[in-house]
């Protein structure tokens, strides 16, 4: 494949990772992920009002970011009755970033030195 070739393919690749980057890449979310992950022990997930307890921010801030991570694939939600879960499960989103991110180490080592060193 040419270079151009790899490179459109790649540009293709990550415009479809966009949600998913952009979910990762605000901080709240970061906080977010990480107060799950140290503080959903039993992997059944976590309720709204736990995760606000947790991050100290307002329930209307915490869904909207759930809601994020939801539209990006890397939460979901189980209903139990009246009550919402929210945990981990990738919709392949994570492999199609990482399967991105290899192909761009791919082409950028293919490429030749342009330091001038």
């Amino acid at each position: 494949m040419k270079d151009t070739e790899a490179i459109k393919l790649l540009a293709t690749e990550f415009e479809a990772c966009q949600k998913i980057l952009t979910a990762l890449g605000d901080e709240v979310r970061q906080h977010l992920i990480l107060q799950m992950m140290f503080h959903g022990t039993d992997c059944n997930g976590m309720r709204v009002p736990e995760i606000t307890e947790m991050t100290h921010l307002s329930r209307p801030a915490v869904s909207h970011h759930l809601q994020i991570l939801k539209d990006a694939g890397i939460v979901k939600m189980r209903r139990e009755g009246t009550m919402n879960y929210y945990y981990f499960a990738s919709d392949n989103s994570i492999e199609k970033l990482i399967a991105t991110l290899q192909h761009a180490d791919e082409i950028i080592k293919a490429l030749p030195d342009r330091s001038g060193e």
